[in-house]
């Protein structure tokens, strides 16, 4: 129960930045469980970085620290609430009554089983590995949270370069969000980092459901649930306490964001919208050094649309403007707080660069981990999932906006960087890509079956009357 006020603060945070940014999507379901799930991530967003703020001023009092900033968020929504646009969603045309009603009825069932079977299988793992499941997650990210949590004015040793093997250069978000809730408990509780997990892996499940069900329907919602639920990879990662599965609900935030963005109508285009997801890139940027490289893709691959159409540069700077903060962050706790990345420090780095065998054997693992990605037991989940985007028969019928290719160049260029990495990496070339370039993938693997699914664009009209 002493976990309860934490919770409640946390989600009150988010929603308030959620509802702050965002129009109000209020005739639908899909609408309240898209804010449901953004409000989940961005309340643990708000809450690690008012924990870490709090560290590095030297304040010990975060309960205070968080009333200040509910309190501040809740008179900023009073005052601008009658100014944020209601919007209504209606897409047109209605792919569901496309497909038969069978097929529509095997498909909810078919979610709900594996729902609940990916449900049962998280807790399970969740309760058999109390301390995560694997070197990172108590030797990295839970050892970080502990600095944070008990160090005091000490808290900065967690990140010296006295203890290389934690990697201390890594952003603090996921740290600082279990240091938070520990703080309230008194105590660590390894519930907390697990619970985090598992409630990452599910807001990113229903984050991409409500975006595929405002975007496409309840079929390409459910199909791509489904995709995602049944990557067995996916679940098993959900409890292992890493920061991959949060980083991918911060990716996803981010396009999906953007698409609902770029896919509303003209007259009813909010910018809150792209607030909302240069927020969601900074966080990824505060969750893991990947995050970084997809905020700057992003960016660029803004850039790249606004210079195709020669419009919308303004979209482009409040995108900047929104995600400036945390890179801002990042680079200050780069410099004076976290020792220079190991992957950096090698001065041999560029020339490896020149080693054309370094390039075949980075691309091999990737073409290997492209079919392999996931640990179905039969069938590559990439090919499982053409398989079921034909069983939908959406393909004949897509039509995709300019912008959507964009979106997809962002995660084709954090794929590029991440090989980039592997070329200079000062470990050994086949010791790296073997225990790291799955994790990778799943980064990118709900935005890349939000894309997949991603088809017919919506219309979004004012509907603050009906509201």
């Amino acid at each position: 129960m002493v976990l309860v006020l934490p919770a409640v603060l946390c989600l009150a945070t988010g929603y308030l930045i959620v509802a702050l940014a965002s129009p109000v999507l209020c005739r639908h379901f899909a609408d309240w469980l898209l804010r449901l799930s953004l409000s989940v991530g961005f309340g643990v967003g708000g809450f690690s970085l008012v924990c870490f703020l709090s560290r590095v001023c030297g304040f010990d009092h975060l309960f205070l620290a968080d009333l200040v900033v509910l309190a501040m968020l809740t008179v900023a929504w009073l005052c601008l609430r009658r100014r944020i646009a209601a919007a209504d969603v209606q897409k047109t045309p209605d792919r569901d009554k496309l497909s038969p009603p069978w097929f529509h009825r095997v498909i909810t069932a078919s979610f709900v089983t594996v729902l609940l079977a990916a449900l049962y299988a998280t807790i399970r793992r969740a309760i058999a590995h109390p301390h995560g499941d694997g070197w990172d997650a108590f030797a990295i990210w839970n050892l970080h949270a502990r600095f944070l949590f008990r160090g005091g004015s000490h808290w900065r040793d967690g990140f010296s370069a006295l203890l290389p093997w934690s990697h201390p250069d890594y952003p603090p978000l996921l740290p600082a969000g279990i240091a938070h809730f520990w703080t309230y408990l008194g105590h660590e509780n390894q519930l907390v980092p697990a619970a985090l997990g598992v409630v990452f892996a599910f807001s990113t499940v229903a984050l991409l459901i409500s975006a595929l069900l405002s975007l496409r329907g309840s079929t390409a919602a459910m199909l791509g649930g489904l995709t995602l639920l049944s990557t067995p990879f996916f679940v098993e990662q959900s409890a292992a306490q890493y920061a991959d599965v949060p980083l991918s609900f911060y990716f996803l935030a981010a396009i999906a964001l953007l698409a609902i963005y770029d896919w509303s109508s003209a007259e009813a285009r909010n910018l809150g919208w792209l607030v909302l997801a240069g927020l969601a890139a900074g966080f990824a940027a505060c969750t893991k050094n990947e995050g970084v490289l997809f905020a700057l893709s992003i960016i660029f691959a803004r850039l790249l649309a606004v210079l195709r159409r020669d419009r919308g540069w303004r979209s482009l700077l409040v995108l900047a403007i929104s995600l400036a903060p945390a890179l801002l962050l990042m680079i200050w706790f780069k410099h004076s707080i976290a020792p220079p990345s190991e992957l950096f420090a090698d001065q041999s780095a560029l020339h490896k660069l020149a080693i054309p065998a370094r390039y075949w054997i980075t691309l091999k693992w990737y073409g290997k981990d492209f079919l392999r990605f996931g640990e179905w037991a039969y069938i590559p989940g990439t090919l499982l999932l053409a398989g079921l985007h034909f069983a939908a028969g959406t393909i004949a019928k897509r039509e995709q906006k300019p912008e959507g290719g964009f979106l997809i160049l962002a995660l084709l260029l954090t794929l590029a960087g991440y090989f980039v990495i592997y070329l200079i990496t000062p470990y050994d070339l086949y010791w790296h890509l073997r225990f790291s370039l799955n994790r990778l993938f799943l980064q990118l693997w709900p935005s890349a079956i939000f894309l997949f699914f991603l088809a017919d664009p919506i219309h979004v009209t004012n509907a603050e009357s009906v509201c």
